[in-house]
C-alpha cells in the first residue's frame, strides 16, 4: 500500500483501539442493546438526509447486519459481562483471519504462502486467550466475540462488494458525462474525482447501513431491556457516558469506519486487514491506563504471538487461488 494508505490504516486501528475503553464507559450508564442502538441513530441522523443512499441491495444488508448489528451487539454484550477492554479488542481479532480467507474463496484474491502461517501464528495467539478463560474473559463474552468477529468478517467482504459497485458507477458516469461534452480531463483531475467519490460513497454506506443497524437494534433492545427504556436511564446517564457515546459515533464510526471502507475499495483485503491487528495493542495500552486493566505473561504472550502474526503476513509469496489459473 502507498505511505498514505498505511498512515491512514494505521490511525483507524488506533481509533478502534481506543474506543474499546470507551464503550466501557458507555455501558456505565447504558445497557449493551441500547447502547449500540443509539450509536447507530447518531451514525445516521442527520447525515443520512444529505447523503444519497447505495443501492439496496443484499450486500448493503449483509454489510449492516455483519459489521454493525452482530459485530456490535455482541461485543457490547461481552463487554457488559465482564470481558475487559483490551482482551475485547485482542481477541475481535480473530475476524483478520476470517476476512482475509473469505476474500480468497469468495473474491478470488490472492494470498501469500506467508500471510498463511501468520495466521496460524495469529491463531496461536487467540488459543492463548481461550486457554485462560474467567476473570477479565468470561465463557459467555468469549463465545459473544466470536460471534462478532464472524459478523465483522462478512460485512468486511460486503463492505469491499459494495465500495466497489459504487467506484465503478461513479467512474462510469464521469467517463460518459466526459464523452459527452468532449473535454479532456487529465489523469491526475480523474484520479481526485474518483478518490473524491470512493470516499463519499464509503461514508454513505456507514451512514445508512447505520440507519439498518439502528432499527434492528432497537428492536432487538426493546424487547431483551424492555425495563431500561425509560427516562431516568437517560436522565441520570453520567456525562462520562454520554461523551463516551460521541466518541464512538462520530471519531470511532463514522470517521474510522468511512476511511476503513474507503481503505478496502482501493487496496486488496489481504493488504489492509493485517492492520487491524495493530487494534488490540492500543486497546490494552489505553485500557491499562485509563481503566486499570492487569497485564499478565498470559496477555503479554498472546499479543506477541498475534504481532508476529501481523508482521508474517505481510511478507509477499503470492499464491493464486486454483479456479483463477483455469481461465
Amino acid at each position: 500500500m502507498s505511505p498514505i494508505y498505511t498512515a491512514l490504516a494505521v490511525l483507524v486501528t488506533f481509533i478502534w483501539g481506543v474506543n474499546f475503553t470507551f464503550i466501557a464507559w458507555g455501558l456505565e450508564s447504558f445497557p449493551p442493546l441500547m447502547l449500540t442502538a443509539l450509536r447507530f441513530f447518531f451514525t445516521a441522523v442527520p447525515l443520512v438526509l444529505f447523503l444519497k443512499p447505495p443501492k439496496f441491495n443484499r450486500t448493503l444488508f449483509i454489510y449492516a447486519i455483519g459489521t454493525f448489528v452482530m459485530q456490535y451487539a455482541f461485543v457490547f454484550t461481552a463487554m457488559h459481562l465482564g470481558s475487559s477492554p483490551g482482551l475485547t479488542a485482542l481477541l475481535l481479532q480473530i475476524q483478520i483471519f476470517i476476512t482475509v480467507l473469505l476474500a480468497y474463496f469468495i473474491l478470488g484474491e490472492a494470498v501469500s504462502r506467508m500471510q498463511i502461517v501468520g495466521m496460524l501464528v495469529g491463531v496461536l495467539g487467540l488459543s492463548v486467550i481461550a486457554l485462560n478463560l474467567g476473570g477479565d474473559m468470561p465463557l459467555a463474552g468469549f463465545i459473544c466475540i466470536l460471534i462478532a468477529a464472524i459478523g465483522w468478517s462478512f460485512g468486511n467482504i460486503a463492505s469491499k462488494q459494495a465500495s466497489k459497485q459504487a467506484s465503478k458507477q461513479a467512474s462510469e458516469k464521469a467517463t460518459l458525462q466526459e464523452t459527452q461534452q468532449g473535454t479532456r480531463v487529465s489523469v491526475a483531475t480523474s484520479s481526485t474525482g474518483k478518490n473524491k467519490a470512493s470516499a463519499l460513497s464509503a461514508l454513505a454506506l456507514v451512514v445508512w447501513g447505520g440507519l439498518i443497524a439502528c432499527v434492528m437494534l432497537t428492536i432487538s433492545s426493546l424487547t431483551f431491556e424492555t425495563d431500561t427504556w425509560q427516562l431516568a436511564t437517560f436522565t441520570e446517564a453520567s456525562l462520562k457516558s454520554w461523551l463516551s457515546l460521541g466518541f464512538i459515533v462520530y471519531i470511532s464510526t463514522l470517521i474510522g469506519f468511512g476511511l476503513w471502507a474507503h481503505l478496502l475499495s482501493q487496496n486488496t483485503a489481504s493488504k489492509v486487514m493485517p492492520f487491524a491487528l495493530l487494534v488490540p495493542v492500543f486497546g490494552m495500552v489505553t485500557s491499562v491506563l485509563l481503566t486499570g486493566e492487569v497485564v499478565t505473561w498470559w496477555k503479554m504472550l498472546a499479543m506477541m504471538l498475534i504481532l508476529s502474526g501481523l508482521l508474517l503476513a505481510n511478507v509477499k509469496i503470492k499464491i493464486k487461488k486454483a479456479a483463477n489459473d483455469d481461465h
